[in-house]
């Protein structure tokens, strides 16, 4: 697959780039995509609910009344749930949502991700950045001139970038990662995906299926 290289202003800078097919030109898994989502999803629930149940509630363990001769119902104590201020039946104590996902499942549902984003030509590759200090309205500038300003956009760097990072971070919808740290869901969730030249070229060096 071959893609133009972009400079800052969105213009063709008559160099281009070739994706591997065995990345960007797969048949997509969406099942693997299904539930590489769904774990990732899943494990930013804080899970953090809980509620009293019987033995953990306030009140006297005395029994109310005897058990017979008293013309009513059998009694505990007051921390029987079906009294005001019981202990509640079954309900949710603290735990983790996430769960185990095979490092091929969630190999191939990135890789399908990325099928789907080059079929769809929401791949762009621009030339290295070279910001000077951290400045939102530069980088703004940089992403209109890439259409990806008024679209969700997933900005991805070979590696960390201070004054990148801080440029980008305030844009609603814009969102910075290095290659190593994309995921399934950030790929599905944006509308274009903007590669600088570097971190597109690393996939011809190595194979880019590590996910976070």
């Amino acid at each position: 697959m071959q893609v133009d290289v972009l400079n800052s202003k969105g213009a063709k800078t008559g160099r281009s780039i070739e994706l591997p097919d065995e990345i960007f030109a797969i048949e997509p898994n969406d099942h693997c995509i299904y539930l590489a989502v769904k774990q990732y999803q899943a494990a930013q629930r804080q899970g953090t609910h809980n509620t009293k149940g019987r033995a953990e509630v306030k009140g006297s363990s005395k029994k109310l009344h005897k058990q017979k001769g008293t013309g009513g119902s059998r009694k505990g104590n007051i921390r029987n749930p079906l009294y005001k201020g019981g202990g509640a039946v079954h309900g949710p104590h603290p735990h983790l949502y996430g769960f185990k996902l095979n490092r091929k499942v969630k190999d191939l549902a990135k890789i399908s991700a990325l099928a789907y984003k080059a079929r769809e030509s929401k791949i762009v590759v621009v030339e290295d950045l070279q910001l000077e200090a951290p400045k939102t309205k530069d980088f703004a500038t940089i992403l209109n001139g890439l259409k990806g300003e008024n679209r969700k956009s997933l900005f991805v760097l070979p590696e960390y970038n201070t004054n990148v990072y801080l440029s980008s971070r305030n844009l609603p919808g814009t969102k910075t990662v290095v290659l190593s740290d994309m995921n399934t869901y950030d790929l599905i969730n944006s509308q274009v995906v903007i590669f600088t030249e570097s971190a597109a070229k690393m996939f011809n060096e190595e194979p880019a299926t590590a996910e976070a």
